[in-house]
């Protein structure tokens, strides 16, 4: 095995962004039952820091397939493309960008006024959203094979998940207090 290969020839994969996620991870175990370093325990010291080199890499390489967005990002990068550096065509998108504020001011309004079920709504909304962002990025990259489309596509996931991130930071903000007071009570 090469340690410089890319994530989808270490798991024989096809660099597409619509992946067989029951094969990824059947050939994840493969990889790391051959690579674990408790497999060359007794083996020399050059053996077991190349073991654990590859066991790092196939972690790696299985996390980045294994999450859609992270995979997106890997995929244009060895197109060349670095979607955290394209920016200017977001800038341009002024209804996305309205979205998002929007929906970061219905978070810190939902947030402020405890409301769960307003945000537990919105999140909602925002994975119907994402939903269909990634099925659009699945057809930019394996279909159309538009790589510029794709770039714009992702950035605007990389904000969406942000925002599903922060939606559920203040769920579990939320919930916490929640517990704190019926503890206390």
């Amino acid at each position: 095995m090469d340690l410089t290969c890319d994530f989808f020839t270490l798991f024989r994969l096809a660099p597409r962004f619509r992946l067989d996620v029951a094969a990824l991870a059947a050939r994840y175990l493969e990889l790391q039952n051959s690579v674990h370093p408790d497999r060359f325990a007794q083996a020399g010291q050059a053996e077991r820091r190349l073991s654990m080199q590859w066991a790092a890499r196939v972690n790696e390489a299985y996390r980045t397939l294994k999450e859609p967005l992270a995979r997106a990002q890997y995929l244009l990068r060895l197109a060349g493309r670095d979607p955290e550096a394209a920016s200017g065509a977001l800038a341009e998108d002024t209804d996305f960008l309205m979205q998002q504020m929007e929906w970061r001011e219905e978070v810190r309004q939902a947030r402020q006024e405890r409301s769960m079920a307003a945000l537990r709504e919105l999140r909602q909304r925002l994975a119907r959203e994402v939903q269909a962002q990634y099925e659009a990025l699945a057809a930019r990259f394996d279909d159309e094979h538009d790589l510029a489309a794709a770039v714009g596509q992702t950035r605007r996931l990389m904000f969406q998940e942000k925002l599903r991130a922060e939606i559920d930071d203040a769920l579990a903000f939320l919930e916490d207090a929640e517990d704190a007071e019926n503890a206390g009570a």
